[in-house]
């Protein structure tokens, strides 16, 4: 196995999948940890880390697509796609840096559980808890950040399809199983 034939068939058929799965996934709950503080204590490390392997991805799926463009003909969706593909690394980026930015804040404003004060329950505690207006900033820009991920792997996914499939398939039955 390389990273640009698996079993014989191009590899970029099935790291697009890891990319289609793991980016909107990540994107979910990143807004979801966002919004909930409590959600993301929950999570943990599972957050930036899932962002982490979506991120990891794209570049593995960008890549064989490169060597698959360079094994099928020259056409005007393939290059329209490539483009597009080229252009999802700075969001899943995103994502993984608002992950961790989400998990770290979430970690050092979790409350004590033994009844003692926690050491981080000074000026970390006070900035997450109770300023609105930054938990608000945090959500506003992952929900952001999110969306333009989902958004960019849907156009991509969408190119993708036309590129691959356009007449490619018969409009009508060719053959009759009745």
């Amino acid at each position: 196995m390389s990273l640009t034939v698996v079993n014989g068939l191009p590899a970029h058929v099935l790291f697009v999948h890891f990319v289609i799965v793991l980016v909107p996934l990540s994107a979910l709950a990143l807004v979801v940890c966002a919004a909930w503080p409590r959600g993301a204590r929950r999570l943990g490390l599972v957050l930036p880390i899932l962002a982490f392997v979506a991120l990891a991805s794209v570049p593995l799926a960008t890549h064989a697509g490169e060597w698959l463009e360079q094994h099928v003909g020259s056409d005007p969706l393939v290059r329209k796609h490539a483009e597009l593909g080229d252009g999802l690394l700075p969001w899943a980026l995103g994502l993984f840096v608002f992950s961790a930015v989400v998990w770290w804040t979430a970690r050092r404003s979790a409350p004590a559980t033994d009844g003692t004060a926690s050491a981080t329950d000074g000026s970390a505690n006070a900035s997450w808890s109770s300023s609105a207006l930054l938990r608000g900033a945090v959500v506003v820009l992952s929900l952001a950040v999110a969306a333009g991920a989902v958004v960019d792997v849907y156009r991509i996914g969408d190119s993708g399809a036309k590129a691959a499939w356009h007449d490619n398939y018969s409009k009508t039955a060719t053959r009759d199983d009745g």
